[in-house]
């Protein structure tokens, strides 16, 4: 017995294990849908093995409705063998409790129409303000209003009107005889707050605390068209080469850790084709340490490596850059149409200056060039000259430079040019 066991036992657990992988692989195969709904729901507390599975269902061509307070649940559902119902469970502040009061009250009165119908007829005593600003910032409300920044600060307005009508609902009022739209009435809703809609890179950070991954969208989205103008290389089609490579991503689960030649950043690169791992070394932390934050976008300069753990490849950083100094960096100059009224140019670099730095070369100056566009039409004759002012009018390219320059140009016209083979007519320089 004691020789049997020596190899028997090791063969059996081999042999079980093995009828499982097939069982479980027969089942992803023919029942797709279903089988990353079991999964997922068994693992919604696990944002990490959650994000895995997500990413896994792509691939197999799955496609997710998202979070909505009118037709989810708390588990993850099929809608067919191709699409899938994402759980509320699976929002992070949420809870199986709210979600079941939340399924009772739509099973009950029908479909939510509004932020306060839905805080008027859900009971509050199992649903709180931070299960609704999660579901809000999950997009779990989109199909009652897509301005998710509006709803967040309307929160406070619902539960008070949801309380007020639960306090007068056995107490009529004068205007109540009117109807419950009428101006004045006890029961009509009130309007949400006047906000500004929420920007890409806002919208997705929070969704991002809310669900624990990009779910309706991806950084990447609000920059790629300008980035892909001169870092054209995506991750998925990297090469195999000792040569650097250009390239830009999203930063993610950043760690700085010590090594044997100082500190070491991990993270991974994520540019939507793909994501790798990436190392920078301390220098560079240094150098880059206000652009080498999570949810931040990077340009870089970096060599393939083999990766000697995972038996693939990961990044070593040369140069990294902020999309600011990567405008600068790679920009040829900013194009500005003006019509009759030239922009207030000294005041927008008095606002905007080129950035300063002290490198071992000298001192560095991070600036883009100015070239403003002129155009007249007389009759069927147009004209157009372009006029490049002087080194003094050079400013540094944040969005809310490059933002300030578009409010001041000809409806709206101005642009980084990164291909100088985009010609005009004439070109002459003024010095500032």
């Amino acid at each position: 017995m004691e020789k049997f066991a020596g190899y028997g036992f090791n063969k059996s657990h081999a042999a079980a294990y093995s009828l499982l992988a097939y069982h479980t692989g027969w089942l992803k195969v023919h029942y797709t849908a279903e089988f990353f709904c079991a999964n997922m729901t068994v693992e919604m507390d696990d944002t990490d093995k959650l994000k895995v599975l997500y990413e896994d269902a792509l691939k197999f061509g799955i496609t997710f409705d998202p979070p909505d307070v009118n037709r989810g649940r708390y588990r993850f559902e099929p809608v067919t063998d191709k699409v899938i119902r994402y759980g509320l469970g699976a929002i992070k502040g949420t809870g199986q409790q709210a979600i079941e009061a939340i399924v009772a009250a739509r099973e009950e009165g029908g479909p939510f129409t509004s932020l306060f119908d839905f805080c008027n007829r859900v009971d509050r005593s199992r649903l709180n303000k931070r299960t609704v600003e999660a579901l809000i910032k999950a997009g779990a409300f989109d199909s009652l209003h897509m301005n998710r920044a509006a709803l967040v600060e309307s929160i406070d307005k619902a539960f008070d009107f949801a309380n007020a009508t639960a306090a007068n609902a056995n107490q009529g009022g004068l205007f109540d005889m009117l109807g419950d739209d009428a101006h004045g009435s006890s029961s009509q809703e009130p309007d949400l707050e006047d906000v500004l809609p929420w920007g890409i890179k806002e919208r997705l950070t929070l969704e991002k605390t809310a669900v624990g991954f990009y779910l309706s969208g991806h950084l990447f989205d609000a920059v790629e068209r300008e980035v892909r103008q001169f870092a054209r290389r995506k991750i998925e089609d990297l090469i195999d080469s000792r040569e650097p490579q250009l390239m830009a991503g999203i930063v993610s689960d950043l760690r700085i850790i010590n090594g044997q030649r100082g500190k070491v950043a991990i993270f991974k690169l994520d540019d939507k084709s793909g994501v790798m791992e990436a190392t920078a070394d301390e220098s560079l932390i240094n150098s880059a340490r206000h652009a080498l934050k999570d949810d931040e976008l990077i340009v870089v300069m970096a060599k393939m490596q083999m990766d000697r753990f995972s038996g693939g490849f990961r990044l070593k950083m040369e140069q990294i850059w902020d999309l600011g100094a990567a405008r600068c960096r790679f920009g040829k100059f900013l194009r500005v149409a003006v019509n009759g009224h030239a922009p207030d140019i000294e005041r927008l670099v008095r606002e905007f200056p080129p950035q300063r730095e002290e490198s071992e070369h000298g001192e560095l100056v991070k600036g883009l060039p100015v070239r403003l566009v002129l155009q007249r039409r007389a009759g069927d004759v147009a004209a157009k000259a372009e006029v490049a002012l002087g080194d003094r009018a050079k400013f540094f390219p944040s969005d809310a430079a490059l933002a300030s320059w578009m409010a001041q140009a000809d409806q709206g016209q101005a642009q980084i040019v990164y291909d100088e083979s985009q010609n005009i007519v004439a070109v002459r320089t003024v010095a500032m």
